[in-house]
């Protein structure tokens, strides 16, 4: 029996997961940087604006990427809004937590793009639209990532 060292297969992985983070949800989508294709995930929710650090480690476990894409919000002249500085701990948490590179994008109102994708062209009901928005949202900001 041969075995494969984690290490190795870790480093080889070009899986990349893409986060689109909020206080009470985390959208998270997941993609391959070979085929430069992002797909949706799935929501974790957050309890007391606290991630659910084990559904993401778990995530991590099965996926091995090779690294995380994170959305970040700013106004629209550049600089940091409320928000900001929670997706940027976000950020340091995941890398503090799994020693993985950490790539930041600018989220660039990807959630209200969702909401629109999915209500416009899908009319999924509000609560459907709630259910599913923020996972969409990920895979535009990892598509995205993939993209420039």
């Amino acid at each position: 029996m041969v075995k494969i060292d984690p290490l190795a297969a870790k480093l080889s992985s070009d899986a990349y997961l893409g986060f689109d983070f909020g206080n009470k949800k985390i959208g998270v989508a997941v993609g391959y940087a070979g085929s430069g294709i992002a797909s949706p995930l799935q929501t974790i929710r957050s309890l007391n604006q606290v991630p659910d650090w084990n559904r993401i480690g778990q995530l991590i476990a099965e996926w091995r990427p090779a690294g995380l894409v994170v959305g970040i919000s700013r106004q629209a002249d550049g600089s940091d809004n409320v928000v900001t500085p929670r997706m940027q701990k976000f950020c340091r948490q995941l890398h503090g937590r799994y020693n993985l590179p950490v790539h930041q994008i600018d989220e660039a109102l990807t959630t209200f793009a969702a909401k629109q994708m999915l209500f416009d062209e899908l009319q999924l009901s509000a609560t459907k639209l709630w259910a599913v928005q923020d996972q969409l949202a990920a895979q535009l900001i990892l598509q995205s990532w993939f993209d420039r």
